[in-house]
């Protein structure tokens, strides 16, 4: 993999397609913390929205509502024109169109490399075993560990674990990818790598919702940045308008706080 100089000239995709995920009237509360506030977002197929924010703006809270990781108070989140079911076959198989990856890597520490990414095209989608390693290892060599395959995660480091979980959430084929501040639990030199293989996959068109610190990368690889504090969407807009002309107050303080160090 390369560095970050391959991420700052990542562009993402033209976006194609109409709406895939639509967030409408969204409500969250942890007791009294009302930590999602009237949401209304609208994510179109082969789009890279990156959501970021201040801590405890709600930015994790929204992206685990999205495949119901967190239930909702009140509102509709559809994706593909279908409601998220509440439970049971129908949010499974929803869940199974909606790729995710966690700060933590999450990963079947009993399982290979290979029996990671093959284990929910095999369980879920009925795949035979020869298809998905067979596909298994292609998306291994596209993220750069097909190399590790046999493998166990304790032997990989912190990075070629996120870029693990990145292809088995791909060998599922997803119609979109959400991403929870997947570098966030990585030391410093492991984080372009990560990155690298998320730009890629915005070039390459795939719907994506990510939270993430890295700056960097939400100018480069995003088509709209999400600017989210206090549980509420304050601002949205292209990265190249929001980094250079942030329209709110809250977001010229954020910025001013983070893009000076």
């Amino acid at each position: 993999m390369c560095g970050y100089g391959r991420v700052m000239d990542a562009q993402p995709a033209a976006v194609e397609g109409g709406p895939l995920v639509v967030l409408e009237q969204v409500n969250k509360h942890f007791g009294e913390l009302h930590v999602l506030q009237d949401i209304n977002l609208t994510v179109n197929r082969g789009e890279v929205v990156i959501v970021i924010g201040p801590s405890g703006s709600g930015k994790s809270t929204l992206c685990r509502s999205i495949n119901r990781l967190e239930t909702i108070d009140d509102g509709t989140i559809t994706i593909d024109g279908e409601e998220l079911p509440a439970e049971g076959r129908p949010l499974a198989r929803l869940r199974a169109d909606v790729g995710m990856v966690f700060q933590s890597f999450n990963l079947f520490a009993h399982k290979t490399i290979l029996e990671n990414v093959t284990l929910g095209p095999i369980k879920v989608r009925g795949t035979s075993k020869a298809q998905a390693r067979s596909e298994a290892m292609t998306l291994l060599e596209r993220v750069g560990v097909a190399n590790q395959a046999d493998k166990y995660p304790a032997q990989l480091s912190g990075g070629q674990q996120q870029r693990v979980a990145i292809a088995r959430s791909l060998a599922m084929k997803p119609k979109v990818m959400l991403f929870d501040e997947p570098t966030s639990a990585l030391d410093p030199e492991m984080i372009n790598e990560v990155l690298d293989v998320m730009a890629d996959l915005a070039k390459d068109g795939m719907t994506m919702i990510v939270v993430t610190h890295e700056m960097g990368f939400a100018r480069k690889a995003a088509n709209r940045v999400v600017f989210m504090a206090d549980g509420a969407i304050v601002e949205q807009a292209t990265p190249e308008e929001f980094f250079t002309n942030p329209q709110s107050d809250r977001a010229k303080d954020f910025l001013s706080k983070i893009l000076t160090h």
